[in-house]
């Protein structure tokens, strides 16, 4: 087996992270890593939050530096050009780009593919919810739900912003009777927990069939029977209506979703939505507005927004 891969490198800004990483999803990517000093000052400043961080990602000067991994073939080179020219046209989505350096090297698959398990802990990320990886052991205490999750290619880990916000209000809002819609699902990381914390009925959707097959196998290390993953387009194979339709995607997408998202809330659910840069907020505000869906909390952690709307 060939244990030779490329790197690419790119160093960006912490506000760019999400979005570098969504562009790397559009591409046939086989392992994402994130560096991001701003979020590892974040969690020294909450020591009580985190079992461990890695201090010598301070250090890193010139920003967020994000590394996909891709098997070298005749379509890389078209993969590598998407890649900088849309990093070059986030400015036209209000994002700052940051350095905006797209660097290649070969590396071999031993000193990347499980490094980053060292320093993937469990992290208690809502009042209840703690997301534990499955090579870990874990006590729960008092009242915690344990999440088990091995988020492999797929987008999750539960440490970011908007994630830990999205699983804050799900905690606030799931009931015993309500159904929950989690649109762009990754590792499945929110449909998960809705079911952890006693949904009746969760459908995830995904576009990627990665993040599908991740989803759905960290259901099964979950033991749910309460939950299903779908592979499709937004709302496109969702039917029926929820209580409550959970999305951490990026602005651009909630907007486009917000018009036709009510044809799947029932009458007083909810819409949590996150995702959102803080430059965009209030363009999502006004959408929801627009839409005569009723702001009921605006959170922000760092720079990035989560808004939960009642219909």
């Amino acid at each position: 087996m060939d244990k030779d891969w490329l790197e690419v490198s790119i160093i960006t800004s912490s506000q760019a992270v999400e979005a570098v990483t969504g562009i790397l999803y559009n591409t046939p990517v086989n392992g994402i890593s994130i560096e991001d000093p701003e979020d590892i000052e974040f969690k020294k400043k909450h020591p009580g939050d985190w079992d461990y961080f890695d201090e010598s990602l301070l250090k890193v000067k010139e920003g967020a530096v994000i590394k996909g991994y891709y098997k070298e073939d005749e379509d890389f080179e078209n993969h590598l050009n998407y890649i900088k020219s849309s990093i070059e046209n986030l400015k036209e989505f209000g994002i700052d780009k940051g350095k905006g350096l797209v660097t290649v090297t070969k590396v071999n698959e031993e000193d990347w593919e499980n490094n980053w398990k060292k320093y993937y802990k469990p992290a208690k990320v809502g009042e209840k919810i703690v997301v534990k990886p499955i090579w870990e052991n874990y006590a729960a205490k008092d009242d915690e739900i344990v999440v088990e999750l091995d988020p492999g290619m797929a987008f999750g880990t539960g440490t970011h912003e908007t994630t830990r916000m999205c699983i804050k209000a799900l905690e606030k809002h799931v009931h015993s009777d309500s159904v929950v819609f989690d649109i762009g699902t990754g590792s499945g990381i929110l449909a998960i927990s809705a079911a952890k914390l006693n949904a009746k009925r969760v459908i995830g959707v995904d576009l990627d069939p990665v993040a599908v097959k991740s989803a759905s196998e960290n259901v099964k290390y979950n033991k749910l029977n309460n939950i299903e993953i779908i592979h499709g387009n937004l709302m496109d194979v969702v039917q029926g209506k929820a209580n409550i339709v959970v999305a951490n995607i990026i602005a651009d997408v909630i907007i486009f979703l917000t018009d036709c998202v009510k044809d799947f809330i029932l009458p007083g659910g909810r819409f949590i939505a996150s995702g959102i840069i803080n430059s965009r907020k209030q363009d999502v505000i006004d959408k929801f507005n627009s839409a005569d869906l009723q702001i009921e909390e605006v959170n922000e952690e760092g720079e990035w927004v989560c808004i939960t709307a009642k219909l």
